[in-house]
C-alpha cells in the first residue's frame, strides 16, 4: 500500500511524523507538505501562478518527501497526478494541531487535504488532536495506522472520507471512539476591528470553547467525553453502511489502540 502523507502545519511539525512513523508499519510512506503553515485555507488550489515543489531530507528512513508553496490541496493533486505516477492507495492528512470540528472543517486546510484525495477516489483519513499546546501525539499516530490498516485488509470500504478528531491524551486515557456527525456551528464568527495609521483593519478570530454547542452525537459532544470522534464525510455520510461498520469496528480498534 502506498500512502500519501500531507497536512496544513507544514513539512517540519512533530505531528505529520508522528503519524508518517506509524503509517510505515502499514505501507509505503511518501509526504507532500507545505512549507510553511496553510491553516484555513481551506480545499483553495493555487491556479494563477506556479507552484514551487522541494524534494527535502526525510526524518525517517524509507520515506520519500517533498514541501510545497502550494496549500494542502496543492499538494494532493501533485503528489497523485505527477509525483508518484506508480499511484497512491491512501491519502492522509495530519496530525493537526488543534480541532477540525462543526462547520470549520470546510475552512480546514486538513480537511480539504483530504477532501482531494477523497475527489480522486482515493480512501482519505483527516486526524487532528483537540489542542494547541503540549500536545500527545500517541494516540492519534496509533489510531492514523489502525485506521489505514483497516481499509488496507478491506475491513473498511475504499470510498470513504473520514474526519477524525481526538483528545489531548494518552491512549490509556481515552475513553472510547464514537462515530459521530458534525456540530451546528462555527469557532471563527468573532471579529475585531483595530485601527492602524488611521486605517480600519479587521482581525478573525477563535472563539472559545464554552461556545460550542455540543448536542449528542456530534464531534465536540465526544470530545467533551474524552472520547474519540470519527465523523464520515461527504459520499460516505450518506452511505448508511460505513457508520454501522465503524461502530462495529471500534471497539476491536480501541482495544488495539489501547493494547489491550
Amino acid at each position: 500500500m502506498r500512502i500519501l502523507v500531507t497536512n496544513d502545519d507544514g513539512i517540519d511539525v512533530p505531528g505529520l511524523w508522528a503519524a508518517i512513523e506509524e503509517l510505515q508499519k502499514v505501507g509505503e510512506v511518501k509526504v507532500v507538505a507545505p512549507q510553511r503553515e496553510q491553516s484555513g485555507g481551506g480545499a483553495s488550489i493555487t491556479l494563477r501562478q506556479p507552484i514551487k515543489v522541494n524534494k527535502v531530507e526525510s526524518r525517517l528512513r524509507g520515506v520519500e518527501a517533498y514541501s510545497t508553496e502550494g496549500t494542502p490541496a496543492d499538494c494532493v493533486i501533485i503528489g497523485i497526478r505527477s509525483l508518484f505516477p506508480e499511484g497512491v492507495d491512501m491519502v492522509v492528512s495530519g496530525i493537526n494541531r488543534g480541532p477540525n470540528i462543526g462547520y470549520d472543517i470546510f475552512v480546514s486546510g486538513t480537511v480539504g487535504a483530504a477532501l482531494q484525495g477523497h475527489l480522486h477516489g482515493i480512501p482519505s483519513l483527516a486526524i487532528s488532536v483537540n489542542a494547541y499546546e503540549d500536545l500527545n501525539f500517541k494516540a492519534a499516530a496509533k489510531l492514523t495506522a489502525l485506521l489505514a490498516a483497516k481499509i488496507k485488509d478491506a475491513a473498511l470500504p475504499r470510498e470513504i472520507l473520514l474526519n477524525v478528531n481526538l483528545p489531548n491524551l494518552p491512549p490509556e486515557k481515552i475513553l472510547g471512539i464514537e462515530v459521530t456527525e458534525l456540530s451546528q456551528q462555527s469557532y471563527c464568527d468573532t471579529v475585531e476591528r483595530e485601527q492602524n495609521n488611521k486605517e480600519d483593519h479587521y482581525r478573525i478570530k477563535r472563539n472559545s470553547k464554552d461556545t460550542y454547542y455540543a448536542n449528542h452525537g456530534s464531534d465536540i459532544w465526544a470530545l467533551q467525553l474524552n472520547r474519540i470522534s470519527i465523523t464520515p464525510l461527504l459520499n460516505s455520510f450518506v452511505d448508511n453502511s460505513l457508520p454501522t461498520c465503524l461502530q462495529q469496528l471500534a471497539p476491536a480498534i480501541y482495544d488495539e489502540m489501547c493494547g489491550i
